[in-house]
């Protein structure tokens, strides 16, 4: 029994018009796609271990006696929520779903951003998860940074909005805008 429908119908609700659209097949076995996947999933691997071990202080502070507030109990299964998410999306990209690395390079920007204002918050966070979510920003800017490669952004060209409606077309030059 193959779980691959149930992925495709995930895939059309995370990814809209753009879900059956995918690259060629030469660019997404090409090496230095390969090669930058590998580099993804070690940094969303660092992510789950830092998000997990978060959970895991929290817990054992909360078992010595020390309240923990409600925000970070919510923050650690956030970002385990959202790591978990992540590395679908990475999973999806690498088998050269155009939509997969659209959301996995925007949140991969956004979540920085979102996490390193939170964690300004005076009195929200103890400075355990504060340090935290300054190192899990760190490691999603890196996430980013792999993403954002001329390499990647070449193998995952935008779809022009012809393509996006003629739904499971390989990217290739007839049917991508460059995208510069």
């Amino acid at each position: 029994m193959t779980l691959e429908p149930l992925f495709l119908t995930l895939d059309r609700i995370a990814g809209g018009r753009t879900a059956g659209i995918t690259i060629p097949e030469d660019m997404r076995q090409h090496p230095r796609t390969r090669r930058s996947f590998v580099w993804i999933t070690w940094l969303l691997a660092a992510e789950l271990l830092i998000g997990s071990a978060a959970v895991v202080v929290a817990a054992a502070l909360w078992l010595d006696g020390v309240e923990i507030p409600f925000a970070v109990w919510m923050r650690s299964l956030v970002v385990l929520a959202m790591t978990v998410t992540l590395f679908y999306f990475a999973w999806r990209a690498q088998r050269g779903f155009y939509w997969a690395y659209s959301r996995l390079r925007l949140f991969s920007k956004i979540f920085p951003v979102v996490t390193l204002v939170i964690a300004a918050i005076p009195g929200l966070y103890p400075l355990w998860m504060v340090t935290e979510q300054i190192i899990f920003s760190l490691i999603l800017i890196g996430v980013s940074d792999v993403l954002d490669s001329d390499h990647m952004r070449e193998a995952f060209p935008k779809p022009r909005k012809n393509a996006q409606r003629a739904g499971a077309e390989p990217l290739g030059a007839a049917s991508v805008e460059a995208v510069a």
